[in-house]
């Protein structure tokens, strides 16, 4: 398991519950693109999202990857785990894991785009500044790898 950054965050803080997928096929990572109309317009992201009351991280990224790209996936083990707090007050804890096995067609039902992306050539400022830390490990093989 990875690291968890932001530990300064006050403990009263709710921190939002948030499960992202790190989906890997020949060293290419699938990353998703943020409409103009979201928040966080045009920044790349990996697919997941908010974790529902009472809802386990696993099955909430299975609800998460239905929901954005119609595929019903087996999530593996978690790598990283990151709290981040963004200047505009939105507080997160994200958990993320590898998905490595799914059933059916990626479809792109909600991002401006959808792509797998060779691994050196993730930029990382374009992503989301929480997924940032991640996107480096991978980058550099320290993540999702055997």
């Amino acid at each position: 398991m990875g690291p968890i950054q932001g530990e300064r965050l006050a403990e009263t803080v709710a921190l939002k519950q948030v499960v992202a997928a790190v989906m890997i096929r020949e060293n290419r990572v699938l990353i998703c693109q943020r409409t103009e109309q979201q928040a966080f317009a045009l920044q790349w992201e990996f697919p997941g999202g908010k974790v529902e009351s009472g809802e386990e991280l696993a099955a909430a990224l299975v609800r998460e990857l239905r929901e954005e790209l119609g595929i019903d996936a087996v999530i593996g083990p978690k790598i990283a785990t990151v709290r981040h707090r963004y200047a505009e007050g939105l507080a997160v804890e994200l958990h993320f894991f590898i998905v490595a096995e799914f059933a059916g067609e990626i479809e792109n039902r909600i991002f401006r785009e959808v792509r797998w992306e060779e691994r050196e050539k993730l930029d990382v400022e374009s992503f989301l500044e929480a997924d940032r830390s991640v996107v480096q490990g991978l980058r550099s093989g320290e993540l999702g790898t055997s």
